[in-house]
Protein backbone atom coordinates (compact mmCIF):
# COMPACT_ATOMS: atom_id res chain seq x y z
CA UNK A 1 0.00 0.00 0.00
CA UNK A 2 1.56 3.40 -0.67
CA UNK A 3 1.93 5.56 2.40
CA UNK A 4 -0.93 8.18 1.48
CA UNK A 5 -3.74 6.03 0.42
CA UNK A 6 -6.18 5.57 3.72
CA UNK A 7 -6.26 2.68 5.57
CA UNK A 8 -9.56 0.72 4.82
CA UNK A 9 -9.98 -0.63 7.96
CA UNK A 10 -9.28 1.78 11.01
CA UNK A 11 -7.88 -0.22 14.10
CA UNK A 12 -7.42 0.97 17.89
CA UNK A 13 -3.94 2.29 18.28
CA UNK A 14 -2.04 1.55 21.85
CA UNK A 15 -2.31 5.15 23.23
CA UNK A 16 -6.04 5.40 22.65
CA UNK A 17 -5.96 1.85 24.48
CA UNK A 18 -4.56 3.11 27.07
CA UNK A 19 -6.95 6.34 27.71
CA UNK A 20 -9.60 4.16 27.53
CA UNK A 21 -8.31 1.71 30.66
CA UNK A 22 -8.03 5.20 32.14
CA UNK A 23 -11.37 6.22 31.74
CA UNK A 24 -12.80 3.27 32.87
CA UNK A 25 -10.67 2.05 35.79
CA UNK A 26 -11.41 5.93 36.84
CA UNK A 27 -15.23 5.30 36.86
CA UNK A 28 -14.67 2.29 38.67
CA UNK A 29 -13.07 3.83 41.27
CA UNK A 30 -15.81 6.14 41.48
CA UNK A 31 -18.09 3.30 41.83
CA UNK A 32 -16.37 1.55 44.61
CA UNK A 33 -15.97 -1.33 42.14
CA UNK A 34 -12.78 -3.67 40.91
CA UNK A 35 -13.26 -5.05 37.70
CA UNK A 36 -11.95 -6.47 35.19
CA UNK A 37 -11.16 -4.41 31.53
CA UNK A 38 -10.58 -6.12 28.38
CA UNK A 39 -10.12 -4.40 25.19
CA UNK A 40 -9.81 -6.32 21.84
CA UNK A 41 -9.45 -4.70 17.72
CA UNK A 42 -11.66 -4.99 15.28
CA UNK A 43 -10.70 -8.97 14.43
CA UNK A 44 -11.20 -10.06 18.32
CA UNK A 45 -7.67 -10.06 19.39
CA UNK A 46 -6.18 -8.89 22.67
CA UNK A 47 -5.38 -5.39 22.75
CA UNK A 48 -5.13 -4.66 26.31
CA UNK A 49 -6.18 -6.44 30.31
CA UNK A 50 -6.32 -4.81 32.93
CA UNK A 51 -7.39 -6.75 36.36
CA UNK A 52 -8.27 -4.18 38.84
CA UNK A 53 -6.81 -5.15 42.57
CA UNK A 54 -9.91 -7.35 43.89
CA UNK A 55 -11.05 -7.57 41.30
CA UNK A 56 -12.71 -11.16 40.64
CA UNK A 57 -10.76 -14.01 38.70
CA UNK A 58 -14.18 -15.59 37.34
CA UNK A 59 -14.95 -12.49 36.24
CA UNK A 60 -11.71 -12.32 34.06
CA UNK A 61 -13.16 -14.58 31.14
CA UNK A 62 -16.59 -12.79 31.37
CA UNK A 63 -14.74 -9.51 30.30
CA UNK A 64 -12.97 -11.22 27.88
CA UNK A 65 -15.83 -12.81 26.28
CA UNK A 66 -18.94 -9.65 26.74
CA UNK A 67 -16.24 -7.75 24.41
CA UNK A 68 -16.15 -11.15 21.81
CA UNK A 69 -19.41 -10.40 21.72
CA UNK A 70 -20.13 -7.29 21.06
CA UNK A 71 -17.12 -7.81 18.47
CA UNK A 72 -18.80 -10.51 16.65
CA UNK A 73 -22.26 -8.96 16.56
CA UNK A 74 -20.73 -5.25 16.29
CA UNK A 75 -23.34 -4.31 18.99
CA UNK A 76 -23.78 -4.55 23.05
CA UNK A 77 -23.65 -7.31 24.66
CA UNK A 78 -27.28 -6.72 25.91
CA UNK A 79 -28.59 -6.15 22.37
CA UNK A 80 -27.04 -9.93 21.27
CA UNK A 81 -28.56 -10.89 24.68
CA UNK A 82 -32.57 -10.30 23.44
CA UNK A 83 -31.49 -13.08 20.40
CA UNK A 84 -30.07 -15.64 23.31
CA UNK A 85 -33.48 -15.50 25.55
CA UNK A 86 -35.35 -18.63 25.88
CA UNK A 87 -38.19 -17.12 24.00
CA UNK A 88 -36.02 -16.01 20.95
CA UNK A 89 -36.00 -18.37 17.85
CA UNK A 90 -32.27 -18.34 18.47
CA UNK A 91 -31.97 -19.34 22.14
CA UNK A 92 -29.27 -21.99 20.79
CA UNK A 93 -26.72 -19.15 19.71
CA UNK A 94 -25.33 -18.21 23.46
CA UNK A 95 -23.41 -21.74 23.29
CA UNK A 96 -21.63 -20.54 19.65
CA UNK A 97 -18.47 -19.05 19.45
CA UNK A 98 -16.90 -20.69 22.25
CA UNK A 99 -19.99 -18.98 24.37
CA UNK A 100 -21.62 -15.48 24.25
CA UNK A 101 -22.82 -13.52 27.11
CA UNK A 102 -25.93 -11.27 26.34
CA UNK A 103 -25.94 -9.30 29.17
CA UNK A 104 -24.70 -5.49 30.13
CA UNK A 105 -20.71 -4.48 29.94
CA UNK A 106 -19.73 -5.14 26.30
CA UNK A 107 -19.82 -2.22 23.69
CA UNK A 108 -18.13 -1.24 20.34
CA UNK A 109 -15.63 1.43 20.71
CA UNK A 110 -16.43 3.83 17.65
CA UNK A 111 -14.37 6.70 15.89
CA UNK A 112 -15.82 8.75 13.19
CA UNK A 113 -18.83 6.04 13.45
CA UNK A 114 -17.07 3.07 12.42
CA UNK A 115 -15.94 0.51 15.28
CA UNK A 116 -12.38 0.56 15.88
CA UNK A 117 -12.45 -1.88 18.72
CA UNK A 118 -14.59 -3.62 21.54
CA UNK A 119 -14.65 -3.25 25.80
CA UNK A 120 -15.64 -5.79 28.10
CA UNK A 121 -16.14 -4.95 31.61
CA UNK A 122 -17.27 -7.61 34.21
CA UNK A 123 -16.82 -7.64 38.22
CA UNK A 124 -19.70 -5.04 39.65
CA UNK A 125 -23.36 -5.64 38.43
CA UNK A 126 -24.39 -6.00 35.19
CA UNK A 127 -25.14 -1.52 35.57
CA UNK A 128 -22.13 -0.67 36.71
CA UNK A 129 -20.15 -2.92 34.27
CA UNK A 130 -22.07 -0.81 31.47
CA UNK A 131 -21.11 2.22 33.22
CA UNK A 132 -17.88 1.56 33.04
CA UNK A 133 -17.22 0.04 29.96
CA UNK A 134 -19.37 2.97 29.01
CA UNK A 135 -16.77 5.79 30.22
CA UNK A 136 -14.16 2.99 28.26
CA UNK A 137 -14.98 3.51 24.95
CA UNK A 138 -15.32 7.45 24.59
CA UNK A 139 -12.53 8.59 22.08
Amino acid sequence: MINNQKKLVMEIKLKETTHLLDAARAKAEELGIAVNIAILDTAGHLKAFERMDDAFLGSIDVALQKAKTAMLFRMNSEDVGKFLEPSAGAYGLINTSGGLVGFRGGIPIKKENAPVGYIGVSGGSPDQDFEVAKAGCQL
